[in-house]
């Protein structure tokens, strides 16, 4: 059972408890709106991942504007997710297991429901387990571009296992799934558009292999936020996955634009809100919100003000700021931050307090948080 949520709508931000789970709305539309006409300019279909918000409120908004569905990362993520309303889902994993496979299998009686595989004995019991709950499961063969984590190698090997998969009475093949993860946090440009249009070559050499075996791909799927301007202008990819984009985090501000400069397409929408806890010595305070509240594994928060306030030390429940000698930081001031890498930092809360100007609007669970099996 969710903890009590943290404010109630109508508080002002001040009076909001901390650590707590910030979207600032304005700059969360924007995002949203913006990566959909994206998706609308370029006549690709979006599939928004949200194993990045874990939010059913969110997916409801995203198919509202015009994405075709979602993607999740786990079983229990689509599950809580399409008991919430969400009625199309892929899950961009592989399901290893009989636990996982017939629970995947029961949840496409209600839903559409898509899977990834990129093994055979994988086929047989996803095949095994549709039969049982009497439903056909949607296929994607996953294949490797360049991340090096799951998939088979692309090219003419990938033929025999398509091949087993419309075998199956109970599966349908529809396509390909081919994400090169390892490009989001490039750097550069040209780094990232480089390994995009590597992973492109081979997901279209894989895909012609298949056309002359007699399969087609209706769907071929990939993209992220760091990398989706060249999926989709690939002329290979039909659908794109990005998740980030919605709240954007300290990590990704990082990414350079083709001029060089740091990309701002999408504006951080994302804070933990923490407040000043102690300030017992000069130069130094500690906030409420340390290993328990964020993320840490793509490096530390930023502050967002006031300048002259650096993140630099945290530990369970604590974070240690560094003040410069002009700045003022005063006890019970609540500081907004923004969080290194935004989805593993959402899947720590049981709540967004989502604000408009100085004032709180709603209050949306996380609905699959923990969901991560």
């Amino acid at each position: 059972m969710p903890n009590p949520p943290p404010a109630a709508v109508g508080m002002s931000i001040d009076q909001v408890d901390t650590p707590a789970l910030l979207i600032e709305l304005d700059a969360f539309e924007r995002n949203m709106k913006g990566m959909q006409d994206r998706m609308d300019r370029a006549k690709m279909r979006f599939r928004p991942h949200a194993k990045t918000h874990k939010c059913a409120a969110i997916a409801h908004q995203q198919i509202a504007l015009g994405a075709v569905g979602i993607c999740c990362q786990k079983v229990s993520e689509a599950e809580a997710l399409a008991w919430a309303g969400v009625r199309d889902i892929m899950i961009t994993n592989q399901l290893i297991g009989p636990l996982k496979v017939e629970r995947a299998a029961a949840l496409a009686r209600y839903i559409e429901l898509s899977v990834c595989v990129d093994d055979a004995q994988n086929v047989r019991q996803l095949a095994s387990a549709a039969k049982k709950f009497d439903v056909q499961l949607n296929v994607m063969l996953e294949i490797n571009v360049g991340a090096d984590r799951c998939g088979v190698a692309p090219g003419a090997g990938v033929v025999d296992l398509v091949r087993l998969i419309d075998q199956q009475e109970s599966l349908n093949f529809i396509g390909l799934q081919a994400y090169q993860g390892s490009a989001q946090h490039l750097r550069s440009f040209s780094d990232r558009k480089d390994a995009v249009a590597r992973a492109a070559e081979l997901t279209g050499n894989t895909v012609e292999v298949l056309k002359n075996h007699g399969y087609a791909c209706r769907v071929i799927a990939g993209g992220g936020t760091g990398t989706h301007p060249f999926e989709a202008g690939s002329g290979v990819y039909n659908e794109i996955q990005s998740g980030s984009y919605v709240f954007m985090d300290a990590d990704y501000g990082k990414n350079r634009n083709r001029a060089g400069e740091y990309e701002r397409a999408f504006e951080n929408s994302l804070f933990i809100l923490a407040s000043v806890m102690s300030h017992a010595s000069p130069g130094r305070a500690v906030v409420d919100a340390g290993l328990k509240s964020m993320s840490f594994e793509s490096g530390l928060p930023v502050v967002v003000a006031p300048a002259g306030v650096s993140y630099i030390a945290s530990s369970d429940e604590h974070g240690i700021l560094e003040i410069s000698r002009d700045t003022e930081v005063r006890l019970g001031d609540k500081l907004r931050l923004i969080p290194g890498h935004c989805d593993p930092t959402v899947n720590l809360h049981d709540w967004f307090v989502c604000v408009r100007g100085t004032q709180v609007e709603a209050v949306w669970p996380v609905t699959a948080r923990g969901a991560v099996y």
